[in-house]
């Protein structure tokens, strides 16, 4: 197995390594070492089912919930990440984010396949939030310390969210299903050491998180749009490009993640699964 690193903040092509078959357990432990490392890992050339996808992710934990969107017919822990070639809905999951960082315990990891791949546009682009913590002042820092952020998903699937029921009114083609479950809240530190590593970064940012525990709220808003210039700095990025029967798997608890356009007229279809906490 060969671990090619990006040569960008962050990322790693892995290759070496046949997917569509059970994974030893020297393969498994080489493999979640690189994740760690790069935090971002890229295998091309994989041609893998929906249940090569599924087993390969559990070699990393258990599924993780994946509320507010359905899962694909005939499974319970793959969906569809999809936007139609004539497709007007904005854009799906175009701002920075952790995924599902609002529950109690989010998911460590997600796993993406490339099934029909554009062929222009559709980069993912990631932000390693360990580097994002050391570009900051230090008296932002301070400012963060101990800090606890109140995360909520209303904002994007509450029945009045981004998402909500206006939305579906849409020609999107992914089958989103907003709740009232989205507005419940939960508090995870903004600076937290990463639970394998230990390595300090920060963890989510705007949009998922609506507010700061103990801060009223003018002045956590302004402090999270503060830090947010930080974590999506240039020396933070790693633009990733898709290929098809490409899988990439990423580590929510070190990157954030976010997705581009420039693919008008074509269609795009990946499949995922979530890595629990």
């Amino acid at each position: 197995m060969n671990v090619e690193p990006s040569g960008q903040a962050c990322g790693a092509t892995v290759t070496g390594v046949d997917l569509t078959q059970p994974l030893s357990k020297d393969e498994a432990s080489a493999i979640r070492s690189a994740w760690l490392t790069h935090h971002v890992l890229a295998f091309p050339e994989q041609p893998m089912t929906d249940d090569d996808l599924e087993r390969f992710s559990l070699c990393f934990g258990q599924f993780g919930d994946d509320p507010f969107i359905a899962p694909i017919e005939g499974r319970e822990h793959v969906i569809a990440v999809c936007r139609d070639a004539n497709e007007t809905a904005p854009l799906f999951a175009e701002t920075w984010h952790s995924d599902w960082s609002f529950q109690s315990t989010p998911p460590s990891g997600t796993c993406l396949f490339g099934i029909t791949i554009p062929p222009i546009g559709g980069d993912t682009w990631f932000a390693d939030q360990h580097i994002a913590l050391k570009l900051l002042p230090a008296d932002l820092r301070a400012k963060l310390e101990g800090k606890q952020a109140i995360h909520s998903a209303a904002g994007a699937y509450a029945p009045d969210g981004f998402y909500g029921e206006e939305d579906k009114t849409s020609d999107r083609s992914m089958n989103i299903l907003p709740s009232d479950e989205a507005r419940e809240t939960h508090l995870h530190p903004i600076i937290r050491k990463h639970p394998e590593t230990g390595e300090e970064g920060l963890f989510s940012c705007l949009g998922y998180i609506v507010g700061i525990e103990g801060l009223e709220q003018e002045e956590a808003v302004g402090l999270l749009r503060e830090i947010y210039q930080y974590q999506g700095h240039e020396k933070t990025i790693y633009k990733h490009k898709w290929q098809k029967n490409m899988l990439v798997m990423w580590d929510n608890r070190s990157v954030l993640h976010r997705a581009t356009g420039g693919y008008e007229g074509h269609d795009r279809l990946l499949h995922r699964t979530t890595i629990s906490g």
